[in-house]
């Protein structure tokens, strides 16, 4: 009787354990309440993803990439707002714009010649799965209001109705997770010139927003919303935290979905998910400095988000480059979301294409001190220019964006296992003294380096 006391004892203590484990937490409408809503690990765990500009704005494909008037000016992306600005930049706009199409060419006449008829959401996924990224954000829509789904609330203004004729979303929702991706989607809260915007924001939000949002996330079950546009009010007039509440608590991605910090006007390294840099910008503060949360560095290849028809080779970064920099913000425990910008016709500049290869390329040889790794502590007592560090469990990792010449000396450690250079079959000297530990870099040939950009140290099993 006892024993059997004692079992159905264990059976309940098991079920409330379990019932425990799994049961799905409450969010409330407070800042408070939605910060405390951990971020998927698997968004830490990725590194590594692409962000797509594409829309209308990619049909006249232009901004002045050439002229000195700031990195926000640059954006082509930007090209119906920029052109009825008036500043320097706008007149540049304008001037453009009506000496190419004239000036009764309305900016919604770009919208039929939209045609992404050589689009091809398979090979682009194929594409983005070859560079080594974890993850991709589309901009379902951009500041121009134009959406690249059916949107009810953007009737005759989106991919399906005009345009494209395609549900934009649908079709690289699906080519995305079918390669193993995670797919999420861009969204600007606030519409330049949309009239329910400009003359009634409460039923902007009410009727057209939030609707949008959740019809988003019903239909395509993104892994990330990334929002934009906040900054005209606070979070309060979106009604930020009304929305996360139901992403959190009801939508069909509550315990997957990851999203960032562009909530309201106050909210960017404040609330929300994931911080967000912007070519290494905070609104005007710069760089993220120590952060609490995962974080994300977002730009593009060039000097824009958006397809820039003027851009030459000395607007993109190289291949060195951009391994160097996927390297220094996973180093300082941060993700890094490259863009694209496609053509209007649907295609993915073979520029572009050739530097995501290129870092595919070096990921094949290195990715496992990228992915899944996190800061270490002890590099803020290793600071040597041209090395970094990530750690993945008991393993540290030396990332050296410049061949070393030299012996490279880390402190605060007082024991290793191996130590190897990834994509390297030879013995690495290694010398131990107290809590420091030298390697000897080997002698690279071409018959035998590893990579062309950056190579890495892999320390197995070290001892602090």
């Amino acid at each position: 009787m006892k024993l059997k006391l004692f079992f159905i004892g264990y059976l309940l203590n098991v079920t409330y354990f379990l019932s425990c484990v799994t049961a799905q937490v409450s969010y409330n409408q407070s800042w408070e309440s939605i910060d405390s809503r951990p971020i998927p690990q698997w968004f830490e765990d990725v590194k590594f993803g692409i962000f797509i500009h594409w829309g209308v704005y990619s049909v006249p494909a232009w901004a002045p990439a050439n002229s000195d008037i700031g990195i926000y000016a640059k954006y082509s992306e930007w090209y119906w707002w920029r052109k009825n600005e008036d500043s320097k930049a706008g007149k540049l706009f304008l001037d453009y714009h009506n000496q190419i199409y004239g000036e009764d060419f309305k900016y919604q006449d770009f919208a039929p010649m939209w045609k992404a008829q050589h689009f091809e959401p398979n090979h682009w996924a194929n594409l983005f799965k070859k560079a080594g990224a974890k993850y991709v954000v589309l901009t379902s829509k951009h500041h121009e209001g134009f959406t690249l789904w059916p949107s009810e609330q953007s009737w005759n203004w989106n991919s399906v109705d005009i345009g494209p004729h395609r549900d934009i979303c649908g079709d690289l929702t699906q080519a995305v997770k079918d390669a193993g991706l995670h797919m999420g989607f861009y969204y600007s809260l606030y519409e330049w010139y949309n009239p329910l915007y400009q003359n009634n924001v409460e039923k902007y939000v009410d009727e057209h927003m939030i609707p949008q949002m959740k019809d988003l996330v019903n239909r395509y079950k993104p892994d990330i919303l990334w929002t934009d546009g906040e900054w005209d009010h606070p979070s309060e007039k979106w009604k930020s935290t009304d929305f996360l509440a139901w992403l959190y608590n009801e939508s069909p991605v509550k315990t997957t979905v990851c999203v960032n910090d562009r909530w309201g006007k106050e909210t960017r390294g404040k609330h929300g998910g994931y911080f967000t840099t912007e070519y290494d910008l905070v609104h005007d503060r710069t760089s993220v400095g120590e952060v609490e949360r995962p974080w994300e560095e977002c730009r593009g290849i060039g000097t824009s988000f958006g397809y820039n028809q003027i851009e030459t080779l000395d607007h993109y970064m190289i291949s060195d480059a951009l391994i160097d920099l996927l390297i220094a913000k996973v180093a300082g425990g941060g993700n890094l979301l490259l863009d694209v910008g496609p053509t209007a016709d649907g295609r993915i500049p073979v520029i572009m294409q050739q530097r995501l290869l290129d870092i595919g390329a070096w990921l094949d040889i290195n990715g496992e001190s990228i992915y899944g790794t996190r800061k270490w502590e002890g590099s803020k007592n290793n600071v040597y220019e041209n090395v970094f560090f990530t750690k993945k469990g008991s393993d540290l990792y030396v990332l050296c964006t410049e061949l070393l010449d030299k012996p490279v000396m880390i402190k605060g450690i007082k024991n290793t296992g191996k130590v190897s250079m990834l994509g390297l079959n030879a013995n690495i000297q290694v010398k131990k003294s107290e809590n420091t530990i030298t390697i000897n870099p080997p002698i690279l040939l071409s018959k035998n380096n590893p990579s062309e950009y950056a190579w890495v140290f892999k320390i197995e099993n070290i001892v602090q």
